[in-house]
């Protein structure tokens, strides 16, 4: 099945196949001022994602792991992709509000859940991960 998505203004859209019926909220600082707020990503490899009106799409590295992107049109937020080495390298996470029907998801984790503010909490029953569980899963494996 393929899903669609777009930004405000719909100057940037994607179509994502096979996309995974789940989100999780990440907490982390970067997130949450990229967002304005919790980030809800849907994780997507990427070759099973394809976009259109890419010369509108802007990017920021945000850290020597990854890279966060928006409309530089209408300012939106689209993805934050994994651009380090290993397991997760060109992984997309595309925000959950720019799909066309999320209709169907379920939230199944939250990350950096100890830098969660104080003034919201999602109920249900979902796995959670510290900071220091999240760069854990995403160092490089030692050499031995």
């Amino acid at each position: 099945m393929t899903h669609t998505g777009k930004c405000l203004c719909g100057a940037v859209r994607f179509e994502a196949r096979e996309l995974p019926m789940e989100t999780g909220a990440c907490h982390c600082e970067m997130c949450r001022r990229h967002s304005g707020g919790v980030y809800f990503g849907v994780q997507v490899p990427a070759e099973n994602i394809t976009y259109s009106g890419t010369e509108n799409i802007g990017t920021y590295k945000s850290s020597e792991w990854a890279e966060r992107c928006f409309c530089k049109t209408c300012g939106s937020t689209m993805y934050y992709r994994v651009t380090a080495d290993g397991p997760h390298s060109g992984t997309y996470h595309i925000a959950f509000g720019s799909l066309d029907d999320p209709r169907g998801m379920k939230m199944t984790g939250e990350i950096f859940i100890d830098k969660k503010p104080d003034a919201y909490a999602f109920k249900g029953d979902h796995s959670t991960m510290t900071e220091a569980e999240v760069f854990a899963m995403f160092a490089a494996p030692l050499e031995g």
